[in-house]
């Protein structure tokens, strides 16, 4: 009778080669994807920024007053004739 097949193992160093190049790639991408990701929340704040400042534009005339329902806007203009 003959013993059972032996397994032999042998060292795969693929993996312990690649690291030294696939780290700075790594780095890199990682770098890439905080400046896009800071890029578009600084965006996107300066939009909501925006909006609100041309809403509070349209409600609030200079003088600081709300435009609807002032009563004394339409007697000066009407006395001014």
């Amino acid at each position: 009778m003959t013993s059972a097949a032996q397994t032999i193992y042998l060292a795969d160093h693929s993996v312990l080669l690649a690291i030294p190049a696939l780290l700075p790639v790594a780095i890199i991408v990682i770098v890439i994807l905080v400046i896009v990701i800071r890029d578009r929340r600084a965006e996107a704040l300066e939009e909501a920024m925006a909006h609100e400042a041309l809403e509070d534009e349209s409600t609030t005339p200079e003088n600081g007053q709300a435009s609807e329902g002032n009563p004394d806007d339409d007697d000066v203009t009407k006395g001014d004739s």
